[in-house]
């Protein structure tokens, strides 16, 4: 499967994140996240794994209560079952990876 780079398609799933899923398999789901400065992702925990890539921008992530500020070119992985929170310290793009699928994030 290939996908071509496009503007189109994003979703605003919390005030100042929006998502746009860019490519999948039977294994894995591949999300952009445009993110807005002082957005907030409050903490939530879902199964899957979840291993991600910062862009650009600045985030302060925390996972089971242990918070890093995320800059560009630093990545992550949270395991799936673990409570995690982002902060949006500056406008920021993250690419990050799902597994299983997420069936929700398939448009």
């Amino acid at each position: 499967m290939f996908e071509k780079r496009s503007d189109a398609g994003y979703q605003e799933v919390l005030p100042g994140i929006r998502q746009k899923t860019l490519v999948h398999g039977a294994k894995t789901l591949m999300v952009e996240f445009l993110l807005e400065k002082g957005a907030q992702l409050p903490v939530h925990s879902h199964p899957h794994e979840q291993t991600g890539y910062l862009v650009s921008g600045r985030i302060r992530l925390s996972i089971d209560g242990s918070q890093q500020e995320v800059l560009p070119g630093d990545s992550w992985c949270i395991a799936g079952g673990a409570q995690h929170k982002a902060e949006i310290l500056e406008d920021a793009v993250a690419i990050e990876v799902f597994s299983p699928v997420r069936e929700e994030y398939i448009r």
